[in-house]
């Protein structure tokens, strides 16, 4: 049984869908949650602060394509547990939903059991980030990549116990000195990544 969920945000143009979704979310004892029926909805919702500890989306949206939504998820901190639902996605769609962060996939229409099975997958389950290594193979330099997933560990462990450096050696298994590391070589790092424009 689903418990423990804090703040959802459920992310469906039809909003009978969605009204049912919401309410069985709140059975599951939610304190928070948050609904949106466009793409440009969701991205309001997810800038919001804190951000939401569940991501239910789905992949087909009426103004915009969830994947652009799902990349402004992937940017936040500490990252959502993300499941996607569908009629139908084509072998690379589930692809880049994968390389997105989705922990779980739901095909519509699904049940009740299948919503809350796959939602207890997802948080279950740590992200497959075999699509990203696949695609960096050729491309970033072993040890870079290494020291990337590193640094990316860690700041996700910091977010998800409030900056506590020793909450985070304590979720990455690892000592404070460790985690103390890998940030002062974050620090040194030369920043590689391209300004805004």
């Amino acid at each position: 049984m689903v418990h423990d969920l804090e703040r959802v945000l459920v992310i469906e143009d039809d909003a009978a869908l969605r009204a049912a979704i919401v309410r069985t979310v709140r059975g599951w004892g939610a304190s928070q949650l948050f609904e949106a029926g466009t793409a440009a909805e969701a991205r309001e919702q997810l800038a919001a602060v804190p951000p939401p500890d569940l991501v239910i989306i789905d992949v087909r949206l009426p103004d915009d394509s969830a994947f652009n939504v799902l990349d402004s998820a992937a940017d936040l901190s500490p990252a959502p547990v993300i499941v996607a639902m569908s009629g139908k996605a084509s072998p690379d769609e589930a692809f880049r939903l994968a390389q997105l962060g989705v922990r779980a996939y739901l095909a519509k229409p699904f049940s009740i059991q299948e919503l809350a099975d796959s939602v207890e997958a997802a948080r279950n389950n740590a992200p497959n980030l075999e699509p990203l290594i696949t695609a960096s193979v050729g491309r970033v330099p072993m040890r870079e990549l290494q020291n990337e997933v590193r640094r990316v560990m860690v700041k996700e462990a910091l977010a998800q116990t409030e900056g506590s450096r020793s909450g985070a050696a304590r979720l990455l298994h690892v000592t404070r000195q460790a985690v103390q590391q890998i940030l002062r070589s974050a620090k040194q790092a030369p920043d590689t990544t391209e300004p805004d424009a």
